[in-house]
């Protein structure tokens, strides 16, 4: 545990709880989980610690106004107008969808008044969060920014407080220099050199920090041209342009790995097992495809139900030989283009169940009501899980599921995932658009031997655990402070 005095700061849009009406006029804070809630606890008592965030609904704004905090926890009441604007106007319809590389060219995006009007908002949704930090931190302490939403922080920040250690880490991938140039030059400068204010960014996978790297160099003529370093530093950043010092920003990989000692127990308790008992009944003696994601246009759900559907057409074989449990739990709602694929997944969903099904076989269960126990409980029996995202950062799923299989998972794993990287040699891989090269890969994963697929779990699961939540915090801790 780390027991320095300097005093730690982290920043990100969500924060470690939030409030909601308790049914007597008061107001109940609910804690959330999640890499940097354990993290933070990882810290120790000894060390100062303040999270930043902001108060996402009016329950949130409503504990703010009344004063209500939990100990080491700052929430900013930023006017919810900015705040649509900056998180859905621009964090996740804009640079979400540049990272993912999501757009409909042929019509979007649309940069015109609207855009900058909602720039504008997200500008000021950063100032807010510099000026906090700024405000609460003390001399040399260390601050860790988070995510997309955050870009403009750590610029901001350093003329602020120049003081302080600055770090930033990327949770989402990173665009290639080609498409992150559609963002307009002025954009994509500011949101560059905002992000080179840190002292240090943190990236989960090479192939990200290597496309940041990229986007400096197009859009700021800035790389320095080094491709290597010695094997005792970590890779660096330098650049200098006009009007300005030239500065030295350290880079660093830290794919997040799963917490698996918290999946073991967890996985082990009575709700867990009840939930195993009911999808067993549905499913019977059948072998069990599954897929837990949320309902993000990356994660591909639409089409990995069309490679199932290829496979029962292709090889039927398979039919009434095997289920599909596809978890596909709402996200984002607010936005009109989710709510729209939400409805393609369970509308294809249906279609695979009423072309194929029969009276004693169902092909598609779908789940979209959020259960944790029950996506353990579906991690523990499943025989293949698919994880075809069009493009992740790194997708925990992945990584969980060997963890917690019973009796040995083969992963069907997109070449697209940051956890890839880590676990290519043991999953079969798929690319994300190849709807019958990914039927095919179900196949295979079908119809892998027992003893093969159990080696494969355990190969996987070690990969899977080796830079678990706790540690991938410290580890970005210790290199800033290094």
């Amino acid at each position: 545990m780390v027991t320095d005095a300097a005093q730690i700061l982290v920043a990100s849009n969500r924060g470690p709880v939030s409030y909601s009406p308790d049914g007597h006029g008061g107001l109940a804070a609910r804690r959330g989980g999640g890499g940097l809630v354990s993290g933070l606890s990882a810290i120790g008592s000894d060390a100062q610690s303040l999270w930043v965030c902001a108060a996402l609904d009016d329950g949130d704004r409503e504990a703010v106004r009344r004063g209500l905090s939990e100990p080491g926890v700052r929430m900013l009441d930023i006017p919810p107008a900015v705040h649509a604007d900056a998180y859905n106007g621009i964090a996740n319809s804009v640079l979400w969808f540049v990272h993912h590389m999501l757009y409909q060219t042929p019509l979007e995006p649309v940069f015109g008044t609207e855009f900058r009007r909602q720039w504008a908002a997200y500008r000021m949704y950063n100032r807010a969060f510099a000026e906090a930090l700024a405000d609460e931190a003390a001399e040399d302490a260390a601050v860790l920014v988070q995510d997309y939403h955050l870009a403009l922080v750590p610029g901001m920040l350093r003329e602020l407080r120049p003081d302080l250690r600055i770090g930033h880490f990327s949770h989402t991938p990173w665009a290639p220099s080609e498409y992150f140039g559609m963002l307009p030059d002025d954009i994509a400068e500011e949101l560059l050199l905002g992000m080179l204010g840190a002292d240090r960014l943190g990236f989960l996978s090479q192939r990200w920090l290597g496309a940041f790297q990229r986007c400096c160099g197009v859009v700021l003529a800035a790389y320095d041209g080094r491709g290597s370093w010695p094997k005792d530093q970590e890779p660096a950043f330098e650049y200098a342009l006009p009007g300005r010092r030239r500065r030295r920003i350290r880079l660093g990989v830290h794919g997040l790995g799963a917490d698996g000692d918290f999946l073991r127990e967890r996985s082990r308790q009575p709700d867990v097992d009840d939930r195993m008992a009911a999808l067993r009944e549905q499913i019977g003696d059948r072998k069990t495809i599954i897929r837990v994601d949320r309902t993000e246009l990356s994660k591909n759900i639409v089409r990995g139900l069309l490679a199932y559907e290829t496979l029962l057409e292709e090889r039927p074989e398979w039919r009434e030989r095997v289920v599909h449990v596809a978890f596909a739990y709402p996200s984002r709602q607010d936005l009109a283009v989710y709510r729209e694929y939400t409805t393609e997944v369970a509308r294809v969903a249906d279609a695979i169940n009423a072309r194929f099904g029969t009276e004693d076989w169902t092909p598609v269960l779908l789940h979209v009501k959020d259960d944790f126990a029950r996506s353990l409980a579906a991690y523990r029996l499943a025989d293949v899980a698919l994880v075809n995202p069009i493009r992740d950062g790194m997708n925990l799923v992945a990584k969980e599921v060997p963890v917690v299989s019973d009796a040995g998972c083969a992963l069907v794993l997109s070449r697209e995932a940051g956890a890839y990287a880590e676990l290519r040699e043991d999953a079969l891989t798929v690319n994300p658009y190849d709807v019958t090269g990914t039927a095919a890969a179900l196949h295979e994963a079908l119809s892998m031997p027992a003893a093969e697929r159990a080696d494969r779990t355990k190969r996987l699961a070690a990969a899977a655990t080796a830079l678990p939540p706790r540690r991938w915090f410290l580890d970005q801790l210790e290199a800033l402070r290094g």
